[in-house]
Formats: C-alpha cells, sequence, structure tokens
C-alpha cells in the first residue's frame, strides 16, 4: 500500500514538472486594489491542490473525531444499560423470593444511574402498593408518567391507585388517556367497565359496551349489553320513571325475548301505573310462551293480592292438563293450596305427585296440614324430616351459571354477575345446570 501511495506521489510530481515546462507564464492575482502578485500558474495549481489536500484533512479530522466521541458515548451508555439491567434482573429476582427490601434497594440503585427509569418507578410503585403506602405508590406512578406520559402500563397503574384510594373520577380520567391514544385497547376498556358498574352508571356503561361489543366476536359480550340495558331500566323503575324503564325492557325483549327479568319489569311497570289486570294478562301469556316458574311465582302473588285465588288455580290446572307428569307445577300448585288452608286438595295433589320426597320441602307442607288436622303424630314425623333436611317454607333461588343461592331474587347474580340465571332452587340440590339440561 505504502508503494503504491509513493508511485502516485512520484507521478503526480512528474506531471506536475511537465505542465511546469509547457506553462511557463504568470498569471496576476489581485488580492485588493493594492495588493497584487504575479505567480506562475503551476504553483497556482499546486497553491489549490494543497489548499484542497488540507480542507479536506481538517474535514476527515471532524469527521473520525465526531464518530470517535460517539463510539465512546455509545460505549458507556452501553455499560450504563447493562448495569441497569443487572440491577432490574436482581431486584425481580429478589421480588419472586418475597424480598421486597432487597428488591427496593436494587430498583432505588436504577435511579441513581437513570433518574426517570420508567419500568424501575413502576416496580417501586408496585411495591409500595404491597406494603400499602399508596402515596408512595402515587408519587412513583406520577415519576413515570411525566417521563412517559402515553404509557399505558403506567396509566393503568395509576388507575389501580386512584381505585384504591376511592378517586373513582380520577381512575376514569386515566383510562380515558389511555383510550384517546389507542380506542381499542380491550384492558383499558373493560377496567373502564369494572368502575362504571361500581359506581352503577348503567347509562354510560350501554355506551361502553357497545363499543367492546364491536371490538369482540364474544356473545357474552352482547348478553353484558343486554344486562346493562336492563339495570338501566331497573334503576328508572326504582325511581318512578316508567317510561324510561318501560323503553329498556321492551329494548332489551327486543333483543333476548327470553330475559325473564325484562319481562317482570314491564310487569311492574304495569303496576305501578296501577294497570295491575294488564300485568297479570301479560304474565300469563309470558308464562305460556317460557314456562318460567319465576314468572308462575310472581303471577301468583298479584292474583292473590287481587283476591282471585280461583283464576291462579285454574292458571295451574290448565297448565297440567297440558303437560300431567310436571311435578314442578303439582308441587307449586300443592303449595297455593296450603297457603290457601285447602288442605285436601293440597294433600291430594302431594299424592299424586311421583316421589314426592325429591321435593324436601313436601314435608313442611304435609307437617302443617296434619298438624292443622290434629294429627299431631304424623305432623312430628314430617317436621322432624324436615328439619333434618333443613328446609324452610319458603323457597331459594339458585343460580345455574354458578350454583349461588339466594333468598331474594334478583335479575343478575351477586357471585358470577350474570343476568337471567335465577331458577328456584325446588329439589335444594342447587347447582350448575349443563347446557344439555337447559335444552
Amino acid at each position: 500500500m505504502g508503494k503504491l501511495i509513493t508511485f502516485i506521489f512520484i507521478l503526480f510530481l512528474g506531471l506536475m514538472a511537465y505542465f511546469a515546462v509547457l506553462n511557463r507564464e504568470s498569471v496576476t492575482v489581485m488580492v485588493t486594489n493594492d495588493l497584487v502578485y504575479e505567480i506562475p500558474k503551476m504553483a497556482l495549481v499546486l497553491i489549490s491542490a494543497t489548499a484542497g489536500a488540507l480542507l479536506m484533512l481538517v474535514v476527515y479530522t471532524i469527521r473520525d473525531t465526531r464518530r470517535l466521541i460517539d463510539n465512546i458515548q455509545a460505549q458507556k451508555r452501553q455499560k450504563k444499560q447493562e448495569r441497569i439491567q443487572t440491577l432490574y434482573s436482581r431486584a425481580l429476582g429478589a421480588v419472586y423470593a418475597g424480598k421486597t427490601e432487597v428488591a427496593g434497594d436494587a430498583l432505588k440503585e436504577i435511579l441513581k444511574e437513570d433518574p426517570m427509569n420508567v419500568q424501575a418507578l413502576l416496580r417501586l410503585g408496585e411495591l409500595a402498593v404491597e406494603k400499602g403506602d399508596l402515596k408512595e405508590a402515587l408519587d412513583y406512578f406520577k415519576r413515570a408518567l411525566s417521563s412517559d406520559p402515553e404509557n399505558a402500563e403506567t396509566l393503568l397503574s395509576l388507575v389501580k391507585v386512584k381505585e384504591m384510594m376511592g378517586e373513582h373520577e380520577e381512575a376514569l380520567h386515566f383510562i380515558d388517556e389511555i383510550l384517546e391514544n389507542d380506542p381499542q385497547n380491550m384492558t383499558a376498556l373493560f377496567r373502564k367497565r369494572e368502575i362504571l358498574e361500581r359506581l352503577a352508571r348503567w347509562d354510560d356503561l350501554i355506551y361502553l359496551q357497545k363499543e367492546i361489543v364491536k371490538q369482540s366476536n364474544d356473545d357474552s359480550e352482547q348478553q353484558m349489553l343486554v344486562g346493562y340495558k336492563y339495570e338501566y331500566g331497573r334503576e328508572s323503575l326504582e325511581a318512578g320513571e316508567l317510561e324510561k324503564a318501560k323503553k329498556a325492557f321492551r329494548n332489551v325483549l327486543k333483543i333476548d325475548k327470553d330475559f325473564i327479568p325484562a319481562h317482570l319489569g314491564l310487569a311492574e311497570v304495569m303496576v305501578q301505573e296501577e294497570n295491575t289486570e294488564e300485568a297479570i294478562n301479560y304474565l300469563e301469556k309470558t308464562y305460556q310462551q317460557h314456562k318460567s316458574m319465576i314468572v308462575l311465582a310472581r303471577l301468583e302473588d298479584l292474583l292473590l293480592n287481587i283476591g282471585e285465588p280461583s283464576r291462579l288455580i285454574r292458571l295451574y290446572k290448565n297448565s297440567l292438563a297440558e303437560n300431567p307428569s310436571d311435578n314442578v307445577l303439582k308441587f307449586f300448585l300443592a303449595k297455593l293450596y296450603y297457603r290457601l288452608e285447602m288442605l285436601d286438595d293440597a294433600l291430594e295433589t302431594i299424592q299424586g305427585m311421583e316421589n314426592p320426597s325429591a321435593f324436601p320441602e313436601i314435608a313442611r307442607i304435609k307437617g302443617g296440614i296434619y298438624l292443622k288436622r290434629g294429627q299431631a303424630d304424623k305432623a312430628a314425623e314430617e317436621f322432624g324430616t324436615a328439619l333434618e333436611m333443613k328446609m324452610t317454607l319458603r323457597l331459594p333461588y339458585c343460580c345455574l351459571n354458578c350454583g349461588h343461592t339466594s333468598e331474594q331474587w334478583a335479575g343478575r347474580c351477586s357471585s358470577c354477575g350474570r343476568w337471567n340465571t335465577y331458577y328456584f332452587n325446588i329439589h335444594d340440590t342447587c347447582r350448575v345446570i349443563t347446557d344439555a339440561e337447559q335444552g
């Protein structure tokens, strides 16, 4: 390489000497009006070439110096990053081992290297949450947010702390910041739904759930939308806003005609509008369509309240005529007879049931019948059976989705949060009903 450069340099000098022989005349170079020089042409060429070479040397020197500085800085950053990564790995290992103090010390060492390290700030915030220091956690999360204002993980951490502090509106504000940057962030949408449910803001929930349904192909999300519309109607009913309630219940039934709570809600609107007869007719029609014992129980209460037990008995008998082997209907009819103190009819209905012992409450009813007839021994025997079964005269409700039992009926299970799942726990065997059994 050195020989080649030497050869090129000698060749260049030879060319310059050759051109100098051919171009001996001088060139006038005027620097100012008073400063004029006479120099040979080749001298001017050599001066120009030398100046160009010097300029290129300066340019390359500056470039190489910058590269050297960048390389040194990159090496420093790499070493710093390696130290941070080592400390972060140590912190995570300590967290998994339950050594929170060691983890905290390692994370604080990271902040000495990089005061705005988002991951270290987030982990320190989480450790503060674990020890119950929400104020300290909030401080760490806010520092992380100032470093990266659009970081979804940071915003969700702030949501969690604000929820724990009971500041739900501020939590919603942080969630809205996430959705402003990423409207399809399902985690943020679900967290917002949880908060709105806790606040019972059904109107807002309906709007939010429509957005979730658009982004999800899950049928359960559509059922959630139906449930929220029902809750909006129920809340309106409780507030005396009957038109709103009626509209909401009808909207629910347009989507799901088998949604029994909405049928009951619509009938309750009619009752509060003092249209009890219309409510009874509506429930009779609903029962005929769905054969729901929940509907029949409400219908029973309404008919007894207006003093028309014969109409109710006729309804039971007509239903039994259509399905003579329906032991559940016979049980409810026997229970009604007992409630009306039609003891002979109650006992006759019970005796007409197949395997009445499958209905634990029958023992209570038979005991009551024998007691009213003065047959104390038989009454004691039946009551003893009932006590062994720990039965009350009031039938509990059971959730077919999770098996939860409740003494009070509700449109939504308080345990699993599903709607339209309560049925009578007649056989005292509350359990989850399979799809095959429902069909």
